[in-house]
């Protein structure tokens, strides 16, 4: 096995290359704009610490979101590029519940990114990270009142720290993404972006004249 896994739901690009043993290349870019830009030379540079070629691959798993639209389509649509030109086994997971496999806590917690507008994309999560409830989209003083004693782990979380009980500013991993690939742990999700919004702009309807 041989997986290529990457997020593109925040600012933090992150790409992982596993091998089902462990994570063999790691490469990461940061840029709220610039996901097209950036992610392409981290896959190249996480396939160069491999020391594997793109033919080499079994597996490709990408974050789907929660997220904006722009970043989530370029993973996503990368993902699904390279499973169809390459024949490689696809993979989609929710961007919270990578956050939520870094967190060490025991009992329920939340983790929420930053969705713009003043509001956060979260979900809830009990002990194994097994997501109970999510992902949803809030304001942070909505959040707060329906969980006021949940440590809350992510961007979102950190942004609005003093609103939530903001525990740690995590991002997604690329790295935690393969291992919950690898392991089995991962509730797979289709390639499709989770964007919990619809599209600011829709298109306008005439008015019919009597």
């Amino acid at each position: 096995m041989l997986l290529l896994a990457f997020d593109t739901a925040t600012p933090v690009i992150t790409v992982a290359v596993h091998d089902g043993q462990r994570v063999v290349g790691e490469a990461s870019g940061e840029g709220a704009m610039a996901h097209g830009e950036l992610l392409a030379p981290a896959i190249r540079e996480a396939m160069a610490q491999a020391g594997a070629a793109m033919g080499d691959l079994t597996d490709v798993a990408v974050g789907v979101g929660p997220g904006p639209f722009t970043g989530l389509r370029v993973g996503v649509v990368t993902a699904l590029t390279l499973g169809s030109t390459l024949g490689l086994v696809t993979h989609g997971v929710c961007s919270l519940d990578i956050v939520a496999a870094d967190v060490q806590v025991e009992g329920e917690f939340l983790v929420a990114t930053d969705a713009r507008r003043k509001e956060v994309y979260w979900a809830r999560y009990g002990g194994g990270h097994v997501r109970l409830d999510g992902p949803h989209v809030l304001k942070p003083a909505d959040l707060a009142a329906q969980h006021p004693d949940l440590p809350a782990y992510g961007q979102g979380a950190q942004l609005y720290d003093g609103v939530l009980r903001a525990a740690g500013a995590a991002s997604p991993r690329a790295a935690a993404l393969a291992e919950l690939v690898v392991s089995g742990r991962a509730a797979r999700l289709p390639l499709e972006p989770l964007y919990l919004r619809r599209p600011d702009a829709v298109p306008q309807v005439a008015v019919k004249r009597a």
